[in-house]
């Protein structure tokens, strides 16, 4: 009974490594696959960010010509504003005496049949 306890117990221990065998090979195929998968990782995200750095330094360079053509565009912009501001007093100018003059031409009489002011200029 021993001899056969002795059997059974050697079967079960072959049993046993030969399944451990195949588990490990298994994971090795799974770790080698793994292994492909980061170093494929590794490369893309070395990749982009060579690409991402060129991107930001075209980036900075375009900000920098965009800034640069926009300080010397400032005083021409200033100068818009400031012609602007003239013509708005000027126009406001004649506005206002020719408002005085037309006052000073104008008489008013009774309100006519269509109450509308009779306006009488004089020359």
């Amino acid at each position: 009974m021993i001899e056969w306890s002795v059997t059974i117990a050697a079967i079960a221990f072959v049993a046993l490594v030969v399944f451990l065998i195949l588990t490990l090979r298994k994971l090795m195929g799974t770790l080698a696959e793994t292994k492909e998968t980061l170093t494929d990782a590794r490369k893309s995200v070395n990749t982009i960010t060579d690409e991402a750095e060129e991107l930001i330094h075209e980036a900075n360079e375009i900000s920098a010509d965009v800034k640069g053509k926009m300080e010397a565009v400032d005083p021409l912009i200033e100068s818009v504003h400031d012609v602007g501001d003239m013509l708005h007093d000027v126009t406001s100018s004649i506005k206002n005496r020719a408002a005085l003059k037309d006052s000073r031409k104008t008489v008013h009489t009774q309100e006519s049949d269509e109450n509308k002011p009779l306006r009488i200029r004089l020359k």
